[in-house]
């Protein structure tokens, strides 16, 4: 049986449209539940401000520009085996306005990113077509296990319209 999932739910900014702490659980849940092999089930969620979200990006990946998830896996001392699998921060202001550009309700837009940021955390990523492939499939089907639309299909016929422009 895969065990709950334990959230530290940390908010570092004055907001009431973050998503509650069921909401995480039950989005964290529906990833862990695609992995039963995975005994790492200890997952720190953080919502920041603008500022700090652009502070981390910097320091962490050289992107002086908030973003709207970053993940930080946990990797503990060698030998030693723990059930902390990593920490995600989540930039408010970046996911609020991302969304209403795209759309999509708030909290959806939150799940595909918690969802897209534990992939992450269990050492998925998107660097390469096959990859980001594979990784945005999988998205899509955790999504649809939670009752929530591709996120990508928005997307994709933006990004058909571009290149149906540069042809012309």
């Amino acid at each position: 049986m895969i065990p709950a999932p334990i959230v530290d739910r940390q908010i570092a900014l004055a907001d009431r449209e973050l998503p509650v702490q069921a909401a995480l659980e039950g989005w964290i849940a529906a990833v862990l539940a695609r992995f039963p092999g995975e005994t790492r089930h200890e997952v720190t969620v953080r919502f920041v401000d603008a500022d700090e979200g652009q502070a981390l990006n910097r320091d962490y990946r050289g992107r002086d520009k908030p973003t709207n998830v970053l993940s930080f896996p946990f990797d503990g001392p060698p030998g030693i085996s723990l059930p902390l699998l990593g920490d995600l921060v989540l930039c408010h202001p970046v996911v609020a306005r991302e969304a209403a550009e795209q759309c999509k309700r708030l909290e959806h837009h939150y799940a595909h990113l918690v969802v897209h940021g534990m992939l992450h955390l269990l050492g998925h990523d998107h660097l390469e077509d096959e990859e980001a492939e594979a990784m945005e499939q999988l998205e899509r089907e955790i999504l649809a296990d939670l009752d929530i639309a591709d996120p990508y299909a928005a997307d994709r016929t933006e990004q058909q319209d571009d290149s149906m422009d540069e042809r012309l």
